[in-house]
């Protein structure tokens, strides 16, 4: 895995403890870039450490509510992250960074690490290796079902879209920039990060739209009635 600079491409390339910056809603995915707006203290600290040392924040949502497959060894987070280089920042002049996020792997949570040694929270991580081989080329995507399943959500809630930037988007751009922007809720967030491979999360993605089409189609209905 190429992210700006650096090359990823075994465990020891990934330290075993990281910062993590918990975001409910948030996603980010291996191969992408997530936009974040740094203003609290404790993360503007957490932002000059990692600056000053492996560039590498994790981004995980705090633990979701009734969602056993969420739960994990830190009870308030869930069990799997996404592991993000910095690639870019920039100062604000209010106190505030803005920065930018390069997706290296996903991890698992194994326990949390300094407890109150740090203003942010520190956690132990094993890595999914698998992301940080050869991107998957998207070719066992069906990528006719999910752009059908864009353009419907689209029509749907009157929205418009650059059709000649999304046609001319690569199969794994398309997926992965359709999760990340998807207006869904934390749960479907965690699913679509938690996909085995590319294929499963597109497949995934599609049937989360299909079901918010119908829930719509269905809360109109009544309406009417």
């Amino acid at each position: 895995m190429q992210v700006g600079n650096k090359s990823y491409r075994m465990e020891s390339d990934i330290p075993d403890q990281v910062p993590v910056f918990p975001l409910s809603g948030a996603l980010l995915l291996p191969g992408a870039q997530l936009p974040l707006n740094i203003f609290e203290p404790r993360y503007l600290a957490m932002f000059d450490d990692a600056l000053s040392s492996h560039r590498m924040i994790g981004v995980i949502q705090p633990a979701l509510e009734n969602a056993v497959s969420c739960q994990g060894p830190v009870k308030d987070l869930c069990r799997v992250g996404c592991l993000g280089r910095i690639t870019s920042f920039a100062e604000t002049g209010d106190g505030r960074y803005v920065i930018t996020l390069g997706g290296i792997c996903r991890f698992r949570v194994i326990e949390e690490t300094e407890t109150g040694r740090k203003p942010y929270r520190m956690c132990r991580i094993s890595p999914f290796l698998s992301d940080l081989e050869p991107a998957d080329d998207g070719a066992e995507v069906d990528r006719k079902a999910l752009l059908e399943s864009f353009k419907a959500y689209l029509e749907a809630n009157n929205l418009e879209a650059d059709w000649n930037s999304v046609e001319r988007a690569s199969t794994v751009t398309l997926v992965n920039s359709l999760s990340m922007m998807s207006p869904y809720g934390p749960a479907e967030k965690q699913a679509l990060l938690e996909a085995d491979d590319l294929k499963t999360r597109a497949e995934t993605l599609i049937a989360i739209t299909e079901i918010a089409l119908a829930r719509d189609s269905d809360e109109y209905g009544r309406v009417l009635q």
